[in-house]
Order: structure tokens, then sequence, then C-alpha cells
């Protein structure tokens, strides 16, 4: 079975690379992608305990555009972890996420809902570790203000609530130029979450490689209508889980939301990679 779209503790999962390669190998998984918010770090840690433990790793990213105020996720396969241009607009993208987090941490001390930063603060000092909305989440839980992780969202945290703020950032074509001058292969992710269809032909035209079909987000509906989309547009098919590990309210498709065979062969002889 194959998982493209997984998350570790170097961005807002909560499975350690170790920890996600023996959860990936007790589900049965022969070949995931690591693919952390805005930063590569975990790939050589992921990429060694999988061949240890007889799975494939393609090197992978999920980077987060900017459209209209609205984010929009890349994700990224086969690139370069070490390019230079990719490290440097990484290390761009990880200060606004913590720019970010702290105005978001900010806007609930004045809903009257203070967190404890301390958390925050400590993940702050690893320069190389993406801070995300699930750190917020889970103070917002410890602090007895929400019940769950996905409370925290859809009161709080989530586009339009008393808490968000936006992103600052590139555009979704500027971020699919960057993953090929990278060497890699571009995919949109999750696209039925974020309504921007009419987007897909400028990314396409702008070299877009793929459209992320499979998605524990996506009903059967809105599957067909992305690979009908892909097929249209002459571009491949990504897919995964979107693990973010146990606790984490982002584990429902691990292990059965995957990738077909054939689809992960097309994207490797597009991409002419090998393990």
């Amino acid at each position: 079975m194959i998982d493209l779209h997984l998350h570790t503790t170097a961005s807002d999962g909560r499975s350690t690379p170790e920890e996600l390669v023996r959860e990936a190998a007790l589900a049965g998984l022969t070949t995931i992608a690591v693919t952390d918010h805005d930063t590569t770090a975990s790939i050589a840690e992921v990429t060694g305990a999988a061949e240890a433990s007889g799975m494939t790793c393609v090197p992978g990213i999920e980077i987060t555009a900017v459209h209209n105020g609205q984010d929009v996720h890349m994700l990224g396969y086969f690139l370069d972890a070490d390019n230079g241009e990719l490290a440097e607009f990484l290390a761009g993208q990880r200060e606004d996420r913590r720019r970010r987090l702290f105005e978001m941490a900010d806007e609930l001390d004045r809903l009257g809902m203070p967190i404890d930063r301390g958390r925050l603060q400590a993940a702050e000092r690893d320069s190389k570790r993406a801070l995300g909305r699930p750190m917020l989440a889970d103070a917002l839980v410890r602090a007895g203000y929400v019940a769950t992780i996905s409370e925290a969202f859809e009161r709080f945290l989530g586009t339009d609530k008393p808490a968000f703020i936006s992103r600052r950032g590139a555009s979704p074509a500027e971020v699919v130029e960057l993953i090929t001058r990278a060497g890699g292969l571009s995919s949109l992710a999750h696209p039925g979450k974020s309504n921007l269809d009419a987007i897909i032909p400028e990314l396409v035209a702008g070299g877009l490689g793929a459209i992320e079909v499979y998605h524990p987000d996506h009903d059967e509906r809105q599957t067909t209508h992305y690979r009908e989309l892909a097929r249209r547009h002459g571009v491949l098919v990504t897919g995964g889980s979107d693990y973010h590990g146990a606790g984490s309210g982002r584990t429902s498709g691990f292990g059965r939301v995957t990738l077909p065979v054939d689809d992960y062969e097309r994207l490797v002889g597009r991409a002419g990679w090998t393990a």
C-alpha cells in the first residue's frame, strides 16, 4: 500500500520519524512520503528508518501558498531537500508561521482565553521545525476551553473564526515553479477542501504535475471529480491519508486512503526517480 501524505513532529504531526515508520509498517504500508509543512527536516530520518524496515520513502513536502488570503497547500515530491533556493524559501515560511501563531495567541488573550505559551516558545527555538495551528488547538484543549482539537478549529482557529490570522506568502503558481526548480513534481493538495478549481488551469500551465485525488476529506463524488479533472488537464494523480499521528484528530484515513499502484508508477516514471 502507498501513502504519499504523512506528517511528523518536524511540523504538526504527533509521531516522530521513527514512530511514523513503525506505525506505517503496522498499517501495512510499503511506500510512504513524509510531507511535513514547510520543512524538509524529517526526510533523512524517515528515509533511513523506512529503508531499515524494508519500505520505500519518497522525499516530499507540503508548502503553504496563499491565494486571495486563503491558504492553498501544495505538495512536492522527488525534490532535492538540500536545494539552496528551497531552503531559503522554507526558512521564510517557517518564520511567518511563528509570526502568525503568536499573533493568534494574542487574539486568544483578547478573547479572554490565555494559553500556556511554554510549548510554543520551546518549539520556536528549533529553527527547522514548522509551527502550526494544531499547537494552539492542543493548548486550548489542555486549558479546558474546548474538548477537542476539532472544536478548537471550528470555534476559534479556523478560517474567519475569532482568533484566525491570515498567512503571508507566495502564490500557488510561485510554489509550483519553486518545486520544479528544486527538481520536484508538484501536486495540489486536497482540492476538495479549498474549493479553488478555477485556479487549476493556471497552475497546470505553470507546470503543476498532479492533483491529490485520494484524501480522507474527499467523498466518492469528489474523488471521481478530481480524477476526471486530472485526466482532462493531462496531469498525474497523488493521494494519501494526511496522517498526523495518534490523538491529532487526523487519523481516519491511515491505512485506508492510499494511492493505486498504477498511479504511483506513473509518478515515478514522470519524475525519473529511483529510490
